[in-house]
């Protein structure tokens, strides 16, 4: 018995078998083959030629969406003193030292959490909480930083974090379907090339194997690999 409804099987049944589309045409289609009743998140999935058991073959980074993600995302700032004032002043949405013992009482209202450093001691014992769910927060993430106001301000913009999971594949947002084709495809391509510049220097054969974008209840639309510079 097929997983996916009516609609869904509809629209795959649109897509082309074996046609790899440009970046444009891509989204273009995820658009028009979007057919929930609310906003529907855009995805980008991309299969990679690494080994993520090996560490130095793990494939990490953050980008900054052109056009954001379309989300509002709630920011947490741990943090004290007069980068307390500075992370209210950025516009976190909470700020203080005391949400460390909120959250180890099962507190976890919020998308993203930014740290200073001299708190991270603090902060630490909280990795098995935030670890799990992609709350920690990391320097390589850019949110153990004492540049508030820059974290923040790169956050609500639209930045995002991705990381490979043990399958080999990246998934990150890149809009919603209410987004315009054109900011929608600059997201796509902003997130792809970023990927390809995070590139593990002991990677072996063909790096970047497949890119997909979809809808949140869409169908896969295939992307051209090599329609990205330096894929």
């Amino acid at each position: 018995m097929s997983k996916h409804g009516k609609r869904f099987r509809y629209a795959k049944e649109k897509i082309p078998a074996g046609v790899q589309f440009k970046p444009d045409e891509a989204v273009q289609m995820v658009k028009e083959l979007a057919s929930a009743k609310f906003d529907e998140s855009v995805d980008v999935s991309t299969c990679l030629g690494v080994d993520p058991k090996r560490a130095e073959q793990v494939v990490r980074g953050t980008v900054v969406l052109p056009h954001g993600t379309g989300k509002s995302v709630r920011v947490l700032v741990i943090a004290q003193g007069e980068k307390e004032t500075e992370a209210q002043e950025a516009g976190a949405d909470y700020v203080g030292v005391e949400y460390i013992d909120k959250i180890q009482d099962g507190w976890l209202d919020f998308d993203v959490c930014v740290a200073t450093p001299d708190l991270m001691n603090k902060v630490g014992p909280l990795g098995k909480v935030l670890g799990p769910r992609g709350l920690m927060p990391t320097p390589k993430g850019g949110t153990v930083t004492f540049d508030i106001s820059r974290a923040v301000g790169e956050i609500k913009a639209g930045k995002i974090e991705y990381r490979v999971d043990k399958t080999g594949n990246i998934h990150a947002p890149i809009g919603r379907v209410s987004f315009t084709p054109e900011h929608l495809s600059e997201n796509l391509v902003a997130v792809v090339d970023s990927i390809l510049r995070a590139k593990p220097a002991t990677a072996k054969g063909k790096y970047m194997k497949s890119v997909t974008v979809s809808s949140t209840m869409g169908p896969g639309v295939a992307v051209d690999p090599n329609a990205f510079t330096g894929a």
